[in-house]
């Protein structure tokens, strides 16, 4: 049986660090490099209205994917603790209500989803141009919510007992499948949208083979057996605090997405909303690699944290901290760089291209500084922190960037500009509340 986890409390920090962080990294990158190609494939085979309707199921899945890290993260963390008490015999309880739960959570989902297509792609903002690419596209997404949520959910249980390969390679084969039916689908079979939704729920069921071959053997510490799938309250509540930062952080993104959808398309029409459909897969693909450094940190920090180990824990965020500013202040330095060509890989749609590179220099201008804000809220859900790390994983989204997109298009007239200035008022403010949360944090548990 796997006792990788023993590392946690005994390696060299960086060592460690780079060993857990690595394989995340790029996962995460390739699964935005995924999002990148997806988004080129239905650009450039189905057009602006495919790209456009792509963005108007973004947040459903989003909000499912929040549930998925609710469970995830939030048990996942609590695992990392009992292994740094040595509670061996606690994790596949723990781990087991997380299955039960995540289950439960993807049958509601999918079943709600396919009742209720149309009405829900309406809600999100879907205009009457893009309502036949988003109900396409959403239907069959639907289908495949039987099974998005365990992909995204129990990677968490691999990285806490040290198998952060292994959750790499179940998402690496799910992409490549992805990418591969993605491109036949589209092009040599001209499926149009509905190919590219085929495409993605297909990549995830393959990583779900790989992640039910990995739980249901015996050489590792985490397995699915049916009689660890039950409800203990005293499991669920504490994971349910903690999980509920997970769940902020990627639900407040979908509500802003919803909001950003209107306002978009009543100061700029379909065309802003194609666009912004592009800049968020090109942040995405920005943010990935900082969604690898936490989830390498976090075992990190849980393990020690339950270990009382607080000169390591220290040591982990200092580190997070300086690899997260220095990726960050190289991407942007590309991404302003050569913006227009970047953009111009998903289209080439002259009113897209004339709105599309401004707008994006203008968003990811401070966004060298999530690192910070990133690794704060990760190390506070490790550290079982839930309200800290609640706060710190809705502020972006929902405390900044939702408030500013309301008011600043109508100060000083800046219309669209002040939808895209949200961003990096958001980041520049999110990266100060980051730190003082982290420094009251570290005082009151003495680690500093």
């Amino acid at each position: 049986m796997s006792t990788k986890h023993e590392e946690f409390g005994t390696a060299n920090i960086n060592g460690l660090l780079l060993k857990l962080s690595m394989p995340s990294m790029l996962a995460l990158f390739a699964n935005a490099l995924y999002n990148i190609i997806d988004t080129i494939f239905v650009g450039r085979g189905v057009g602006a209205e495919g790209i456009a309707g792509v963005a108007i199921v973004l947040p459903v899945m989003a909000i499912l994917s929040s549930f998925a890290h609710l469970i995830g993260i939030g048990t996942g963390t609590m695992i990392s603790r009992q292994l740094g008490r040595n509670e061996t015999s606690r994790v596949n309880e723990t781990a087991g209500n997380g299955f039960l739960m995540i289950i439960l959570i993807s049958i509601v989902f999918s079943i709600i989803g396919l009742i209720f297509t149309e009405p829900i792609m309406k809600a999100l903002g879907a205009t009457p141009t893009i309502l036949p690419y988003a109900r396409d596209y959403g239907r069959i997404i639907f289908i495949g919510m039987f099974w998005f949520p365990f992909c995204v959910s129990s990677s968490n249980y691999l990285r806490a007992e040290g198998n952060a390969r292994d959750a790499m390679n179940a998402m690496l084969i799910g992409l490549l499948v992805n990418v591969v039916l993605d491109y036949v689908f589209i092009f040599p079979l001209d499926m149009g949208i509905k190919g590219a939704a085929l495409a993605t729920i297909a990549g995830k069921f393959t990583t779900l083979v790989y992640l039910a071959w990995y739980f249901t053997g015996s050489r590792h510490l985490i397995q699915f057996r049916i009689e660890h799938l039950r409800i203990d309250k005293n499991i669920l509540k504490p994971a349910f605090k903690v999980g509920l930062s997970g769940f902020g952080m990627r639900s407040s993104s979908s509500v802003a997405n919803i909001v950003l959808n209107h306002t978009l398309g009543a100061l700029g029409g379909d065309v802003a909303i194609a666009a912004f459909g592009i800049i968020y897969k090109i942040t995405l693909f920005f943010g990935m690699p900082l969604f690898g450094l936490n989830q390498g940190m976090q075992p990190i920090v849980g393990y020690n944290f339950g270990a009382d180990k607080k000169a390591r824990i220290k040591k982990t965020m200092k580190l997070g901290y300086l690899y997260g500013i220095g990726y960050g202040l190289v991407a942007v330095v590309i991404l302003q760089l050569f913006a227009t060509p970047i953009f111009g890989l998903f289209t080439t749609d002259e009113k897209l291209l004339e709105i599309g590179p401004r707008a994006l220099r203008i968003v990811i201008a401070m966004m060298w500084l999530m690192g910070i804000s990133h690794a704060s809220m990760g190390a506070h859900q490790a550290m079982g922190k839930a309200k800290s790390a609640f706060v710190l994983a809705i502020q972006r989204w929902i405390l900044l960037i939702t408030p500013m997109i309301l008011v600043l298009p109508y100060v000083f007239n800046l219309g669209l500009d002040g939808v895209w200035l949200a961003f990096p008022l958001a980041d520049l403010l999110g990266a100060l509340i980051a730190l003082g949360f982290m420094y009251v944090t570290f005082r009151k548990h003495r680690v500093i």
